[in-house]
C-alpha cells in the first residue's frame, strides 16, 4: 500500500500522470467493451471519460496538470484522421461513382445535425452563444471549437457538445439504424460519421470496414462543408 501511494505521489506531480491514466483506464475500459460482446453501452470511449473525470475530481488533479501528460495521446488524434484516407484510397473508383449522390447526403445530413440543434435550442430560449456552440455539434471537436468562435459561440462549450454528440451516436446507433432496417454497411457508416464524427467514425471501423471508410468519408466532408458554408449562412441571419 506504501509503494502504490508512493507511486501515485510521484505520478501526478510529472505529465506522466495524466498520460498513464488516459493509456491504463482505456485498456481496462478496452478490455470489458470486448468482454461484453462490443456492446454499445460499454463504449470504451464513454467510460474513459467519465472515469478519468471521477479521478481527477476525486484527487482534485487541475486539468492542466492532467493534460500536459495526455497531450502526447492528443497530439496522435492528427496522423489518426490522416490514416483515415487510406480506406478512401482503396475505394477511389466506387466513391468517383456516387460523389454526387455523396455530396448531397452530406449537405442533408449536416444541415439535419445543425438545423435540429439550433431549432430546437432557439425553442427553448436559449442565449444566442449557447445555440451557436451547438451548431457545429456534429463536427469534430477541434474544428467545431474554431467555426463557434467564428459564430460568436464559446469554443470551450462546443467541444463539449461536439463529444457528446459522438459519444451518443456511437452508443445508440446501431439501435436506431436496426430499427429504421438500414442494412448496408456504407449507408450505416456514413450516416454514423456524418452525426457522430470521429467517435463515431472509430465505432464504425470496429463494425465493418465499409462502414468505417464511408463514416470517414462523412466526417471529412462534414469538416470541409461546415467551415465554409456555416460562418456565411450565419452571416445571412
Amino acid at each position: 500500500m506504501q509503494s502504490f501511494v508512493e507511486l501515485w505521489v510521484y505520478l501526478s506531480a510529472t505529465p506522466l500522470f495524466g498520460l498513464t491514466a488516459t493509456l491504463v483506464t482505456y485498456v481496462i475500459a478496452q478490455m470489458l467493451y470486448e468482454r461484453a460482446g462490443y456492446a454499445p453501452w460499454a463504449n470504451p470511449v464513454l467510460w474513459t471519460v467519465l472515469t478519468l473525470a471521477a479521478l481527477l475530481a476525486a484527487s482534485g488533479t487541475p486539468y492542466p496538470t492532467y493534460f500536459s501528460g495526455a497531450q502526447f495521446i492528443h497530439f496522435l488524434l492528427g496522423p489518426a484522421v490522416v490514416a483515415l484516407a487510406w480506406p478512401l484510397w482503396q475505394r477511389r473508383a466506387e466513391l468517383r461513382s456516387r460523389a454526387g449522390a455523396l455530396l448531397l447526403a452530406a449537405l442533408a445530413g449536416g444541415a439535419a445535425a445543425s438545423g435540429s440543434a439550433v431549432g430546437i435550442g432557439w425553442a427553448l430560449g436559449l442565449p444566442r452563444e449557447v445555440i451557436a456552440s451547438l451548431a457545429p455539434k456534429s463536427v469534430t471537436a477541434p474544428v467545431a471549437m474554431g467555426i463557434a468562435e467564428q459564430l460568436g459561440g464559446i469554443p470551450a462549450l462546443a467541444a463539449v457538445f461536439a463529444v457528446l454528440t459522438g459519444l451518443v451516436g456511437a452508443i445508440t446507433a446501431k439501435l436506431l439504424l436496426d430499427m429504421a432496417r438500414i442494412e448496408p454497411p456504407a449507408v450505416r457508416g456514413f450516416a454514423l460519421g456524418t452525426a457522430s464524427h470521429g467517435v463515431g467514425a472509430a465505432r464504425a471501423l470496429q463494425v465493418h470496414p465499409d462502414a468505417g471508410a464511408y463514416a470517414a468519408l462523412a466526417l471529412g466532408l462534414q469538416v470541409l462543408l461546415a467551415a465554409l458554408l456555416m460562418p456565411f449562412i450565419a452571416r445571412l441571419f
